[in-house]
C-alpha cells in the first residue's frame, strides 16, 4: 500500500523500507538488500518506492535466485532486479 494511502511519512517509509531490507531471514538477503537500499532509497521517486515496497513481498530463495543470476525473474521485476545486483556487486 502507497504512503500516500497510509498518511505515512516519506521519512518514516524510507526507514521501514530500510528495516524491512534488513531483516529478511536469510544473511545473504539482508547483506544485499540493505545494500541496495542505503544506496537508492533516498533518491527514488513514490513509484520506485512503490516497487521496491512490492518487490520486499517476494520470497527470500527467489530474490536469492533472481539477484545472482540462477533463475531469470519476472517480465516486470527485471530492471529493479538488474539495478539491485549491481549495487550488489560493486558494494
Amino acid at each position: 500500500m502507497t504512503a500516500e494511502l497510509t498518511g505515512e511519512t516519506r521519512e518514516n517509509r524510507l526507514k521501514r523500507l530500510r528495516m524491512r531490507s534488513m531483516r529478511r531471514g536469510t544473511k545473504e538477503m539482508d547483506i544485499i538488500l540493505v545494500r541496495y537500499a542505503d544506496a537508492r532509497l533516498e533518491a527514488m521517486t513514490e513509484a520506485e518506492l512503490d516497487a521496491y515496497e512490492a518487490l520486499l513481498d517476494e520470497y527470500d530463495p527467489d530474490l536469492y535466485q533472481w539477484i545472482s543470476g540462477q533463475r531469470p525473474a519476472p517480465e516486470e521485476l527485471r530492471p529493479l532486479i538488474a539495478e539491485i545486483a549491481r549495487v550488489a556487486a560493486n558494494g
